[in-house]
Protein backbone atom coordinates (compact mmCIF):
# COMPACT_ATOMS: atom_id res chain seq x y z
CA UNK A 1 0.00 0.00 0.00
CA UNK A 2 1.51 3.32 -1.08
CA UNK A 3 -0.90 5.82 0.50
CA UNK A 4 -0.50 5.03 4.16
CA UNK A 5 -2.15 6.95 6.96
CA UNK A 6 -0.17 9.85 8.41
CA UNK A 7 -1.51 9.62 11.96
CA UNK A 8 0.93 8.17 14.48
CA UNK A 9 -0.41 4.95 16.01
CA UNK A 10 0.42 3.34 19.35
CA UNK A 11 -0.50 -0.24 20.20
CA UNK A 12 -0.37 -1.24 23.88
CA UNK A 13 -0.41 -4.98 24.62
CA UNK A 14 -0.80 -6.60 28.03
CA UNK A 15 1.40 -9.65 28.63
CA UNK A 16 1.30 -12.30 31.31
CA UNK A 17 2.61 -15.77 30.46
CA UNK A 18 1.50 -15.78 26.80
CA UNK A 19 4.52 -17.70 25.48
CA UNK A 20 2.70 -19.65 22.75
CA UNK A 21 0.41 -16.89 21.55
CA UNK A 22 2.59 -13.80 21.78
CA UNK A 23 4.71 -14.15 18.64
CA UNK A 24 1.82 -14.97 16.24
CA UNK A 25 -0.11 -12.09 17.82
CA UNK A 26 2.66 -9.52 17.36
CA UNK A 27 3.36 -10.77 13.83
CA UNK A 28 -0.28 -10.31 12.81
CA UNK A 29 -0.55 -6.96 14.59
CA UNK A 30 2.67 -5.62 13.06
CA UNK A 31 1.64 -6.79 9.59
CA UNK A 32 -1.65 -4.89 9.79
CA UNK A 33 -0.14 -1.72 11.20
CA UNK A 34 2.72 -1.72 8.71
CA UNK A 35 0.29 -2.17 5.83
CA UNK A 36 -1.78 0.90 6.70
CA UNK A 37 0.32 3.35 8.74
CA UNK A 38 3.55 5.20 8.05
CA UNK A 39 4.45 5.60 11.72
CA UNK A 40 3.53 3.43 14.67
CA UNK A 41 4.96 2.03 17.88
CA UNK A 42 4.39 -1.18 19.82
CA UNK A 43 4.32 -1.16 23.62
CA UNK A 44 4.32 -4.44 25.53
CA UNK A 45 3.56 -4.39 29.26
CA UNK A 46 5.22 -7.26 31.12
CA UNK A 47 3.03 -8.05 34.13
CA UNK A 48 5.41 -10.42 35.89
CA UNK A 49 5.85 -12.98 33.11
CA UNK A 50 7.55 -16.15 34.37
CA UNK A 51 7.62 -18.25 31.18
CA UNK A 52 9.19 -17.63 27.78
CA UNK A 53 6.92 -14.75 26.83
CA UNK A 54 9.62 -12.08 26.92
CA UNK A 55 12.05 -14.26 24.96
CA UNK A 56 9.38 -14.64 22.28
CA UNK A 57 8.86 -10.86 22.19
CA UNK A 58 12.60 -10.22 21.88
CA UNK A 59 12.89 -12.82 19.13
CA UNK A 60 10.05 -11.21 17.22
CA UNK A 61 11.58 -7.73 17.57
CA UNK A 62 14.97 -8.94 16.38
CA UNK A 63 13.81 -11.01 13.41
CA UNK A 64 10.65 -9.33 12.13
CA UNK A 65 10.21 -5.81 13.43
CA UNK A 66 11.43 -2.61 11.78
CA UNK A 67 9.61 -0.20 14.09
CA UNK A 68 10.32 0.56 17.77
CA UNK A 69 9.05 -1.82 20.43
CA UNK A 70 9.05 -0.78 24.08
CA UNK A 71 8.70 -3.30 26.90
CA UNK A 72 7.52 -1.98 30.26
CA UNK A 73 8.56 -4.30 33.09
CA UNK A 74 6.25 -3.95 36.09
CA UNK A 75 7.79 -4.32 39.54
CA UNK A 76 5.30 -7.03 40.45
CA UNK A 77 2.13 -8.48 39.05
CA UNK A 78 -0.50 -5.72 39.19
CA UNK A 79 -3.30 -6.80 36.87
CA UNK A 80 -4.63 -5.64 33.52
CA UNK A 81 -5.98 -2.23 34.54
CA UNK A 82 -2.87 -0.79 36.19
CA UNK A 83 -0.57 -2.27 33.55
CA UNK A 84 -2.60 -0.80 30.71
CA UNK A 85 -2.61 2.56 32.50
CA UNK A 86 1.19 2.38 32.49
CA UNK A 87 1.24 1.49 28.79
CA UNK A 88 -1.15 4.28 27.95
CA UNK A 89 0.99 6.81 29.82
CA UNK A 90 3.96 5.71 27.70
CA UNK A 91 2.08 5.88 24.38
CA UNK A 92 2.47 8.99 22.23
CA UNK A 93 0.20 8.12 19.30
CA UNK A 94 -2.64 10.18 17.87
CA UNK A 95 -4.65 6.98 18.21
CA UNK A 96 -3.96 4.23 20.76
CA UNK A 97 -4.96 0.58 20.44
CA UNK A 98 -5.47 -1.25 23.73
CA UNK A 99 -5.09 -5.03 23.65
CA UNK A 100 -5.89 -6.55 27.05
CA UNK A 101 -4.63 -9.94 25.86
CA UNK A 102 -2.09 -11.30 23.38
CA UNK A 103 -4.74 -13.45 21.76
CA UNK A 104 -6.52 -12.80 18.48
CA UNK A 105 -9.92 -14.53 18.27
CA UNK A 106 -11.06 -11.84 15.80
CA UNK A 107 -10.04 -11.43 12.14
CA UNK A 108 -6.86 -9.28 11.94
CA UNK A 109 -8.63 -7.04 9.41
CA UNK A 110 -10.72 -5.65 12.26
CA UNK A 111 -7.67 -3.72 13.50
CA UNK A 112 -7.90 -1.55 10.38
CA UNK A 113 -11.72 -1.52 10.47
CA UNK A 114 -11.60 -0.06 13.99
CA UNK A 115 -9.44 2.81 12.72
CA UNK A 116 -11.78 3.48 9.79
CA UNK A 117 -14.70 3.59 12.21
CA UNK A 118 -12.82 6.07 14.40
CA UNK A 119 -12.25 8.35 11.40
CA UNK A 120 -16.00 8.42 10.79
CA UNK A 121 -16.48 10.33 14.05
CA UNK A 122 -16.06 7.92 16.98
CA UNK A 123 -13.42 8.69 19.61
CA UNK A 124 -13.78 5.24 21.20
CA UNK A 125 -14.18 2.10 19.09
CA UNK A 126 -14.68 -1.29 20.74
CA UNK A 127 -14.27 -4.62 18.97
CA UNK A 128 -16.57 -7.07 20.72
CA UNK A 129 -17.34 -10.79 20.48
CA UNK A 130 -20.82 -11.96 19.59
CA UNK A 131 -20.87 -14.13 22.74
CA UNK A 132 -19.76 -13.32 26.27
CA UNK A 133 -19.19 -15.52 29.28
CA UNK A 134 -21.97 -15.99 31.82
CA UNK A 135 -20.54 -13.94 34.69
CA UNK A 136 -19.42 -11.16 32.35
CA UNK A 137 -22.86 -11.00 30.77
CA UNK A 138 -24.49 -10.75 34.20
CA UNK A 139 -22.10 -8.02 35.33
CA UNK A 140 -22.70 -5.85 32.26
CA UNK A 141 -26.46 -6.16 32.67
CA UNK A 142 -26.24 -4.94 36.26
CA UNK A 143 -23.74 -2.21 35.39
CA UNK A 144 -25.76 -0.85 32.47
CA UNK A 145 -28.99 -0.97 34.49
CA UNK A 146 -27.57 1.23 37.26
CA UNK A 147 -25.00 3.22 35.30
CA UNK A 148 -25.01 7.00 35.31
CA UNK A 149 -23.12 7.14 32.03
CA UNK A 150 -24.56 7.41 28.49
CA UNK A 151 -22.32 4.67 27.08
CA UNK A 152 -23.22 1.00 27.42
CA UNK A 153 -20.57 -1.56 28.36
CA UNK A 154 -20.10 -5.03 26.92
CA UNK A 155 -17.34 -7.62 26.61
CA UNK A 156 -14.46 -6.36 24.43
CA UNK A 157 -11.51 -8.00 22.69
CA UNK A 158 -9.69 -4.71 22.08
CA UNK A 159 -10.43 -1.02 21.63
CA UNK A 160 -9.10 2.03 19.80
CA UNK A 161 -8.95 5.47 21.43
CA UNK A 162 -8.37 8.88 19.96
CA UNK A 163 -5.98 11.22 21.73
CA UNK A 164 -8.98 13.40 22.59
CA UNK A 165 -10.61 10.48 24.42
CA UNK A 166 -7.44 9.81 26.41
CA UNK A 167 -7.07 13.47 27.34
CA UNK A 168 -10.74 13.66 28.33
CA UNK A 169 -10.67 10.73 30.75
CA UNK A 170 -7.38 11.86 32.29
CA UNK A 171 -8.86 15.33 32.81
CA UNK A 172 -11.63 13.66 34.81
CA UNK A 173 -9.22 11.51 36.83
CA UNK A 174 -5.50 10.84 36.59
CA UNK A 175 -6.03 7.23 37.69
CA UNK A 176 -8.44 4.92 35.94
CA UNK A 177 -9.59 2.06 38.18
CA UNK A 178 -11.73 0.71 35.33
CA UNK A 179 -10.88 2.10 31.92
CA UNK A 180 -13.96 0.90 30.05
CA UNK A 181 -16.30 2.63 32.48
CA UNK A 182 -14.21 5.82 32.38
CA UNK A 183 -14.39 5.86 28.59
CA UNK A 184 -18.16 5.33 28.68
CA UNK A 185 -18.47 8.22 31.16
CA UNK A 186 -16.42 10.59 28.98
CA UNK A 187 -19.43 11.68 26.94
CA UNK A 188 -17.57 11.17 23.64
CA UNK A 189 -18.92 9.28 20.65
CA UNK A 190 -18.55 5.51 20.96
CA UNK A 191 -18.94 2.76 18.38
CA UNK A 192 -18.58 -1.02 18.42
CA UNK A 193 -17.74 -3.70 15.89
CA UNK A 194 -18.75 -7.32 16.42
CA UNK A 195 -17.03 -10.55 15.43
CA UNK A 196 -18.22 -14.13 15.76
CA UNK A 197 -16.72 -15.81 18.81
CA UNK A 198 -15.69 -15.14 22.41
CA UNK A 199 -13.10 -12.84 23.94
CA UNK A 200 -10.16 -14.49 25.75
CA UNK A 201 -10.32 -15.06 29.50
CA UNK A 202 -8.53 -12.24 31.36
CA UNK A 203 -7.68 -14.17 34.52
CA UNK A 204 -8.05 -13.41 38.22
CA UNK A 205 -8.97 -10.16 39.91
CA UNK A 206 -12.05 -9.48 37.82
CA UNK A 207 -14.56 -9.91 40.68
CA UNK A 208 -12.83 -7.25 42.77
CA UNK A 209 -12.65 -4.96 39.74
CA UNK A 210 -16.35 -5.51 39.05
CA UNK A 211 -17.30 -4.54 42.62
CA UNK A 212 -15.08 -1.45 42.51
CA UNK A 213 -16.54 -0.32 39.19
CA UNK A 214 -20.11 -0.79 40.44
CA UNK A 215 -19.30 1.43 43.42
CA UNK A 216 -17.52 4.10 41.36
CA UNK A 217 -19.63 4.38 38.25
CA UNK A 218 -23.17 3.28 39.21
CA UNK A 219 -25.89 3.89 41.81
CA UNK A 220 -26.18 0.17 42.57
CA UNK A 221 -24.78 0.40 46.11
CA UNK A 222 -26.96 3.36 47.10
CA UNK A 223 -30.09 1.85 45.59
CA UNK A 224 -29.42 -1.40 47.41
CA UNK A 225 -28.93 0.40 50.70
CA UNK A 226 -32.03 2.51 50.09
CA UNK A 227 -34.02 -0.64 49.40
CA UNK A 228 -32.79 -2.25 52.61
CA UNK A 229 -33.56 0.95 54.53
CA UNK A 230 -37.10 1.06 53.13
CA UNK A 231 -37.64 -2.60 53.95
CA UNK A 232 -36.43 -2.06 57.51
CA UNK A 233 -38.59 1.05 57.77
CA UNK A 234 -41.61 -1.01 56.76
CA UNK A 235 -40.77 -3.62 59.40
CA UNK A 236 -40.22 -0.86 61.95
CA UNK A 237 -43.63 0.66 61.21
CA UNK A 238 -45.26 -2.74 61.45
CA UNK A 239 -43.56 -3.36 64.78
CA UNK A 240 -44.59 0.08 65.94
CA UNK A 241 -48.22 -0.58 65.02
CA UNK A 242 -48.17 -3.89 66.86
CA UNK A 243 -46.57 -2.29 69.91
CA UNK A 244 -49.22 0.45 69.99
CA UNK A 245 -51.93 -2.15 69.66
CA UNK A 246 -50.53 -4.02 72.66
CA UNK A 247 -50.12 -0.76 74.56
CA UNK A 248 -53.78 0.16 73.97
CA UNK A 249 -54.96 -3.12 75.44
CA UNK A 250 -54.71 -5.62 72.62
CA UNK A 251 -52.57 -8.01 74.69
CA UNK A 252 -50.94 -8.66 78.01
CA UNK A 253 -47.18 -8.16 77.63
CA UNK A 254 -44.56 -8.40 80.33
CA UNK A 255 -44.15 -5.18 82.27
CA UNK A 256 -41.77 -2.77 80.46
CA UNK A 257 -41.93 -4.67 77.16
CA UNK A 258 -43.97 -2.02 75.36
CA UNK A 259 -41.63 0.83 76.22
CA UNK A 260 -38.57 -1.22 75.29
CA UNK A 261 -40.02 -2.16 71.89
CA UNK A 262 -40.96 1.44 71.17
CA UNK A 263 -37.39 2.57 71.81
CA UNK A 264 -35.86 -0.30 69.82
CA UNK A 265 -38.11 0.05 66.79
CA UNK A 266 -37.73 3.81 66.52
CA UNK A 267 -34.00 3.55 67.22
CA UNK A 268 -33.36 0.92 64.53
CA UNK A 269 -35.46 2.87 62.05
CA UNK A 270 -33.34 5.94 62.64
CA UNK A 271 -30.09 3.97 62.39
CA UNK A 272 -30.95 2.53 58.99
CA UNK A 273 -32.09 5.91 57.71
CA UNK A 274 -28.82 7.50 58.84
CA UNK A 275 -26.77 4.68 57.31
CA UNK A 276 -28.47 5.23 53.95
CA UNK A 277 -27.64 8.94 54.07
CA UNK A 278 -24.04 8.28 55.14
CA UNK A 279 -23.55 5.75 52.35
CA UNK A 280 -24.84 8.25 49.80
CA UNK A 281 -22.34 10.87 50.96
CA UNK A 282 -19.53 8.32 51.00
CA UNK A 283 -20.35 7.38 47.41
CA UNK A 284 -20.21 11.06 46.47
CA UNK A 285 -16.82 11.41 48.15
CA UNK A 286 -15.53 8.41 46.23
CA UNK A 287 -16.75 9.96 43.00
CA UNK A 288 -15.05 13.27 43.78
CA UNK A 289 -11.79 12.03 45.24
CA UNK A 290 -11.40 8.73 43.32
CA UNK A 291 -9.37 5.99 44.81
CA UNK A 292 -5.72 6.40 43.83
CA UNK A 293 -4.19 3.39 42.15
CA UNK A 294 -0.56 3.99 41.24
CA UNK A 295 1.26 1.35 39.24
CA UNK A 296 4.83 0.31 40.05
CA UNK A 297 7.24 0.25 37.12
CA UNK A 298 10.59 -1.52 37.42
CA UNK A 299 12.28 -0.72 34.10
CA UNK A 300 11.79 0.13 30.43
CA UNK A 301 13.40 -1.95 27.70
CA UNK A 302 13.77 -0.68 24.13
CA UNK A 303 13.92 -3.35 21.40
Amino acid sequence: MTNKEKNFISAVVYLHNNEKAVRPFFSALNERLDAHFEQYELIAVDDGCTDGTLDAVRGFAKEELQKPLTVLHMSLRQGVELCMNAGQDCAIGDFVYEFDSAAMPYPPEMIWQAYQTALSGSDIVSVCPSRSRGLSRMFYRVFNAFSRTPGRLRTEAFRLLSRRAINRVHAISQDLPYRKAAYAASGLAMASLTFEGQAPELGSGRVSLALDSLALYTDAAFRLSAGVALAMLALTLAELAYTLWVFLGGGHPIEGWTTTMLVLTLGFGGVFAILAIVLKYLSLLVDLVFKKQKYLLESIEKL
